[in-house]
């Protein structure tokens, strides 16, 4: 199993290949598709080891990092690799596949392919929803049946983030990086949920493609292969479990639009996006499940606005704006 560590808020997965996550705008949801909006600012994260004394039984045996995050926060998951020794990723949120909608197996599969390919796949902003695009993941407590795990389940038992990144075969990519730098291509179990526990629920409509696998899956050494789980922690508990605040909660997305800044789109035209997950067009997102209980949607990114086409800028890179 390779080496796992923390540095800078970056969970390192081996040599190769790192993981951060980012505060960003929640966006409404309206049925409309929205650009990419930038990070604002990486998550801190905790190992729970520092902690061991204050963590919930089933953390320590599970051991890993937790992160600090407010009820309806929305993020996105961004990821480092350098392009000549690529990774193949899978993401899953309380034991859900995020690409598939299956149920976590930490076998990888062509068909459907259960995996993200990385550095062609730079970051991921939410569920996979097939052409082209994706709902946004939400951060929602365990035990009101929000969470994806939840709808798909009927429990709501893990929550967390659970990521899994194998190697390539020996031989199919190059042990030492080319002379002249590659070029970027666009681009934990109990009976109930735990107090403070978070999962992951879904929110508005982002257009962002999941590519296929261009290599193909048995260029992947399961031998390799370094598995992670990140808690999410609400933020009152935060304080009571390590004696610190949290960090205050982003902007909404009409403020940060109204003063003009930008949006982004990837510049990917040629490039495919996998099909469809048939699990997650059951998914019904935060606001949804608020009107199937009476309530009314609390949180930011409620409200529709207009994004002027001056704020959309197209990238032609991996590294995304926004404070790293």
């Amino acid at each position: 199993m390779p080496r796992i560590w923390l540095a800078e808020d970056a969970i390192h997965i081996g040599p190769r290949f790192a993981v951060t996550f980012q505060r960003t705008l929640r966006l409404p949801d309206d049925n409309r598709a929205y650009p990419l909006p930038p990070g604002l600012g990486r998550f801190p994260v905790y190992r729970v080891r520092d902690f061991w004394a204050r963590m919930p039984a089933p953390w320590r045996r599970a051991a890993g990092f937790f992160i600090p995050v407010y009820q309806r926060e929305a993020l996105w998951l961004g990821f480092d690799c350098p392009a000549w020794q690529p990774r193949a990723v899978q993401i899953g949120i309380g034991g859900i596949n995020a690409v598939t909608g299956a149920s976590w197996r930490e076998a990888l599969s062509a068909s459907p392919q259960n995996y993200l390919v990385c550095p062609d796949q730079p970051w991921l902003d939410g569920i996979n929803l097939g052409r082209g695009l994706i709902r946004q993941f939400v951060a929602m407590p365990l035990g009101l049946g929000y969470t994806v795990e939840g709808q798909l389940t009927a429990k709501e038992e893990r929550g967390g983030i659970q990521i899994r990144v194998c190697s390539g075969r020996p031989g199919r990519f190059p042990d030492r990086p080319p002379r002249k730098r590659a070029a970027t291509r666009p681009a934990v179990l109990r009976s109930g949920p735990l107090p403070g526990a978070m999962g992951v629920a879904v929110g508005g409509r982002m257009r962002q493609k999941i590519y296929p696998d261009p290599y193909g899956a048995d260029t992947w050494d399961p031998s390799t292969c370094g598995e992670v789980l990140i808690h999410l922690v609400g933020s009152a508990e935060f304080h009571v479990l390590t004696g610190r605040r949290p960090p205050p909660t982003p902007i909404d997305a009409a403020t940060y639009t109204r003063h003009g800044l930008p949006w982004f789109e990837l510049y990917d035209e040629q490039r495919k996006s996998l099909p469809a997950s048939e699990p997650f067009k059951r998914v019904r997102s935060v606001r949804e499940r608020d009107t199937e209980r009476g309530l009314p949607s609390a949180g930011t990114g409620e409200a529709s606005f207009e994004i002027r086409k001056t704020q959309v800028l197209t990238l032609r890179r991996s590294r995304r704006p926004g404070k790293h």
